[in-house]
Parts: C-alpha cells; structure tokens; sequence
C-alpha cells in the first residue's frame, strides 16, 4: 500500500506482533576467547566473527590481537573491514576515520602481498566515494583482479558504504552472487534443525534399592530355629519309626525343595509397572487428575508421535486406541525423568518419537508385548509350588504322628513341640529366604532392564544428536542466506520505485523479529529468526521510502509487505525504549500521523550462559538487525531533516584522499 505525505497512518500496520515459539542457545565454543589466549587466537575468532555477520565484536578481537604485536596485511585487512561491515560514513566516529587514516599510511610498509594489495584496492574505493566526479573506472578493474576471496569479501563487507555510480556497477555482481548462493547448500531442507533445540541426554528408569537388608538380618535366626525344630521332630520319627520316617523326611525334603524353586518363580517374577502391563486407563467418569503442565505436553507428544508412526493398515485414531496402556504407562515414565531438569518438552521429543517408533517396529515384527509375557508367571509354576507346598504340609503331619503316636510320655509333648516350631520358624524362614531371593532377582531383572534400555536410548540420542549436528547450518551460512534475503529484498524495492543507487542518497534496512518466531543462536552470537520483518529505508533527494515485509526464512517467502512514502521534514521524532523484560522498540512519530512501535528485538538476558556479558550480547544483536545504523540515520533526520544528511556525506572520507 502507498501513502502519500498527507495521508494519515495505522501505527497497527508497522507493529510486530511477537510470539516466541521456541529459543535454543547452542553450546558451540566457536566465539569463546580465554582470557589467557593468544592474539593469534583472537584474531582468528574476530575473523570468524566478521564472516559471521558480528562486525562490532570482530573490531574488538581484531583490535585486541593488534594492540599485542600481532599485525600484518592481512590482519590490518580484516581490521579495516570489520571498521567499516554495516555502516556508513556517518556511521564513523571522528577518533575511527583517524585510525582508518593510520591504517591507510601503514599500508606503504608493508611487503607487497595479496594482502596488500587487497588493502590497497579497499581505501582506493574509500578515495573515490569522498571525491565527487571520481574516476571508478580503474579501482573497479583492481578490485576485479583481485583473488576472489578478497574481491568477495570487499564486496560484501562494503556493501552499506557503497553508494551512487560505484555501487551500480558493482550492483549486478552483487546481485548475481545473491540469487546463486540464496537457496545453496540445502537451505529449504537445513534450516529447521538450527532452531531445533540440543536434545538432552537419554535416561531410563533405575532399579529400586533393595529392601532385603532386614529380612537378611532376621534369616539366620530362624533358620536356627527351623533347623533345631526339623532336627527334633526328624529324631523322634526315627526312634519311633525308623523306615516310615526316612520315607517321611524324603518326602518332605523333595516337597520342600520344588516349593523353593518355583516359590521364587511365583512370588519373585511380577514385574514392575512398564508399557505393556495393566497401566491404568482413566475413564471419562473419573474425576480429572491434576497434571502438571509439563506432563501435559508429555502426553501431547506421545499422541502426536504414535499417530504419525504407525504400523502400515492402522488409522491414527486405531493404533492410538490399541497403544492406550503403552502410551499412558510410557508418558508417566518420560514426565517423571525429566520433570526435574526444568526443560521444554522439546529437548526430549527425540525420545518420545524413538519410543513410538520402537512400538510401531515391534509390534510389526510380532515382539510388541513379549518381554512383558516372559516376566508372568505360567499356570504351571503357580500349580507346582501349590502342590509341593500342599506335599511338604502333608509330610509334616504325617512325621508329627509317626513321632507321637505309641510313644511314651513326654515324646509326644516335644514331638508337638517340635512339630510347632518347625511350622512358625519355617514359614518365617521362608518368608524372609523368599523375600532375599525375590529382592535379588528383581534387582537383578531391573538392572538388566536398565541397561539394556539405556544402551538402546542413548544409541537412539547419539544418532539424532549426530543427524542434528551435520544437518545444522554454520553461523556463516545463515549469515549468507540472511545477506542473500537482504539484497533481493533491496532489489525488489529499487525495481518497484523504478530507482537506481545513484538515485538515492543512502539507505538502511532493519531486521526484526517476525511474528510468532522460532529463535536461535550459539553462545556469544546474535539470535536469529525463523521469521523477519524486513524495513527498508530509502532516502532519495525527494524523501524517504519506507517498505517492510515479513520473511519466512525457511524457504526466503515473503508477505504483507507495506509501503509508504514521506518527506523528510514528516519525520518529526525517534524514540528508542529499551526493557530488560521486554526488548527494544523503535518508535517514530510522523507529523501527520500517530506514532509507530517497531519491535527491534525481544529480551535475551534470561538465556545467557554464565560466560556472556548481557550488555555485550545487546549490543551484538542490536548491531546484527542493523538498528545502530538505522537509529543514527533516523534520529538524525528527525532532528536536522536533510541537511543532516548533506552535513555527514562521503567527503567526511576525505583523510583518504592520500597519495604514496
């Protein structure tokens, strides 16, 4: 939409609305300098800087390595160019044009190089930029001969400071490399995992602590018991009926012997609540079950990976209903290991989605329920351990008549004496003996189940975790695809106006978070956006040319774009309101019109590693969306209109006018 001077404006049309989605900070080390290192070091991380799209942090390490003896044409190269990346003339201060013109008379000392002559190249477009009429014809053919990776980062770190006759010849090439490199290396298909979130480590449930440690205790003394009370009443039957008791006592220790071996099989082998058991099933009579909001979105996910891996001739709806008990029983597992660790629901999706497909696999082959079906005990075992029991009782009785009946006083009396503690202290010493057992064999059951759990999650970790890495684009390429969006986004505009640069004065382009974004970025560099909100500024000697769109970085698609058209002297005040808990805003006030929020960038302290300075982290990201550039710009316009303008030039590069 076009506006003229006197129409009126919608401050809602200009204003971002912002919904975060998801932030991820990677632990990358990539900018990390310890304070020890080298100025070797530190200029190879203000390089990486400056390729990275950070040039106010690249003037600093750049300047840092300098100021400790490490210099060089190549250094002083890259100094230059992180001095002038993003910014215009009057971007300059008057202390930085006399460095760069410090910089300019060391470059005679220097040996010829590459370098050099890259240096060269880069202050004689300085020399032309602040001479009107200059010849551009001979520093283009220089810049042309130089080795592609100094012409190309001449072109790109210069772009800004370009302007008029110089900057439409170079226009083309710039251009021409946009559009090749735009969609490059796998853009559309890489993008998503920068703002996938570092998936945290695997964890499975841990064995119980054993509970046999007072049973252990109590054990020996009954088993005394039994022992003396066995022996007792064995030595009566004997006296009384020497071939009826051995019979007695065989029969008795055979009974005995199968109800300890398939006890422990009977009592010890229930497992513990897993998928695949009878987890509960909650039913729409129940009253609701208070969840925590992390649980919620535990199940959500759950849901959401079960309808989408699903064995092949299921519906969604069909496998969700066959999975209920998996996926009630899996999600309460997840929600309890990782409640604690205060993530997103999004760090542990990777586990969520293995689990599903682990279901859908398993239930394909056949396996979905059989190491539950091992663990339950079979009809046979309960019928023997019964039996034996029922066998072991019978020979009880049948010794403690054998020893007591014909017997003489008092033999009876021991004997049902004997009989009576044989019957306590064995089922104690049973009881306990069971009780160890089962503990050391469930124990044992859960620690194997543990391990092989978390051997299989931590293979399914490591190879999402490698996918994610060699999948996510560098710094670099996000840099290139964000410059690449810029320029075509620039070119859009000048053809639209039908304008070339030697129509404009100069130009500035903010970017901003787009609405209801995805964010990321690396420890000690700038966020980025899964969508944008590009704002060009236009200045021409008629006015100023605003156009913002909003991008989708994804794919580089764009929409709602908006255009409107003002006089300098419209453009009555600029106001920036900074708020730690917010962000930063941009409003500008218009003399015929109500006042415009821009949303410049969100608040970032809270996702600041222990490392980063908050201010510093600020200022990178501020100078990353080009507000530096632009507030200048715009604030000085408001308050001088053109004349500001006219007063900050390119004749404030005169100093570079130096022969030698």
């Amino acid at each position: 939409m076009n506006h003229d001077d006197s129409a009126p404006y919608s401050s809602a049309a200009y204003s971002s609305t912002i919904g975060i989605q998801a932030e991820t900070v990677h632990n990358s080390n990539v900018y990390f300098v310890h304070p020890d290192a080298s100025p070797q070091e530190k200029y190879r991380v203000g390089v990486q800087l400056l390729e990275d799209g950070i040039p106010s942090r690249a003037r600093e390490m750049i300047t840092d390595a300098i100021a400790h003896g490490y210099d060089g044409t190549e250094v002083r190269f890259h100094w230059v160019l992180a001095m002038l990346s993003a910014r215009t003339h009057h971007d300059l201060t008057t202390e930085e044009v006399g460095q760069l013109r410090y910089a300019y008379g060391l470059v005679r000392d220097f040996a010829e190089d590459k370098w050099k002559e890259a240096l060269r190249v880069t202050f004689d477009l300085l020399a032309v930029l602040s001479t009107a009429g200059s010849e551009t014809g001979p520093v283009l053919k220089q810049l042309q001969d130089l080795p592609f990776r100094q012409h190309d980062a001449i072109l790109r770190h210069l772009d800004v400071i370009l302007t008029g006759g110089l900057k439409d010849d170079l226009w083309a090439e710039t251009l021409g490399r946009a559009r090749a490199e735009r969609f490059g290396n796998g853009r559309a298909q890489r993008v998503w995992a920068y703002f996938a979130p570092d998936p945290i480590g695997a964890r499975a449930v841990r064995p119980r602590p054993s509970t046999a440690a007072a049973a252990k205790a109590a054990l020996p003394v009954r088993a005394v018991l039994f022992a003396i009370s066995s022996a007792l009443l064995g030595a009566l039957a004997l006296i009384a009926n020497p071939a009826q008791a051995i019979v007695e006592l065989a029969v008795a220790l055979g009974a005995g012997l199968t109800a300890a071996r398939f006890g422990v099989r009977r009592w010890g082998q229930e497992p513990r609540p897993d998928f695949g058991t009878e987890a509960h099933v909650p039913d729409p009579r129940d009253p609701p079950i208070a969840e925590d909001r992390f649980t919620k979105r535990v199940r959500h996910s759950f849901d959401h990976y079960f309808s989408i891996r699903r064995p092949h001739g299921f519906t969604a709806d069909a496998w969700l209903g066959h999975t209920v008990q998996i996926r009630s029983s899996l999600a309460a597992e997840i929600a309890d290991l990782y409640r604690e660790s205060r993530i997103g629901v999004e760090r542990v999706d990777w586990l969520i989605r293995y689990l599903a497909e682990d279901a859908r696999d398993r239930y394909n082959n056949g396996t979905l329920s059989d190491r539950y079906r091992q663990d339950r005990t079979s009809g046979r075992t309960k019928a023997l351990t019964v039996a034996a029991l029922a066998v072991l009782g019978v020979a009880a009785l049948a010794g403690f008549g054998t020893a007591a009946i014909g017997a003489a006083q008092p033999r009876p009396l021991w004997a049902f004496l004997a009989v009576l503690g044989a019957a306590w202290s064995g089922h104690a010493t049973a009881s306990r003996w069971l009780e160890v057992r089962c503990e050391e064999h469930r124990l044992n059951r859960e620690t194997q189940e543990y391990s092989e759990h978390l051997a299989e999650r931590q293979i399914a970790y490591h190879r999402w975790k490698s996918f994610l890495d060699a999948t996510r684009p560098s710094e670099l390429e996000m840099e290139t695809w964000l410059t690449c969006d810029k320029t075509s986004f620039v070119d859009e505009a000048l053809r639209h106006h039908r304008l070339t640069w030697r129509d404009l004065i100069t130009h500035t382009i903010l970017v901003a978070p787009g609405p209801s974004y995805k964010r990321g970025r690396v420890r000690g560099g700038p966020w980025r956006y899964s969508h944008y909100v590009f704002r060009l500024f236009l200045f021409t000697q008629d006015g100023i040319r605003e156009i913002s769109s909003e991008f989708n970085f994804s794919d580089g698609t764009r929409r709602n774009e908006q255009r409107s058209n003002y006089r300098f002297d419209a453009l009555t005040s600029v106001q920036v309101t900074e708020n730690a808990d917010v962000g930063y805003d941009l409003e500008l006030v218009l003399a015929n019109g109500p006042a415009r929020k821009i949303r410049v960038k969100d608040a970032d302290a809270h996702q600041l590693a222990p490392t980063e300075n908050s201010q510093e982290i600020s200022e990178i990201n501020l100078s990353a969306a080009g507000s530096t550039h632009t507030f200048r710009l715009l604030e000085g316009i408001a308050a001088d209109g053109k004349g500001w303008i006219e007063r900050h030039g390119p004749d404030s590069l005169a100093p570079f006018q130096i022969t030698g």
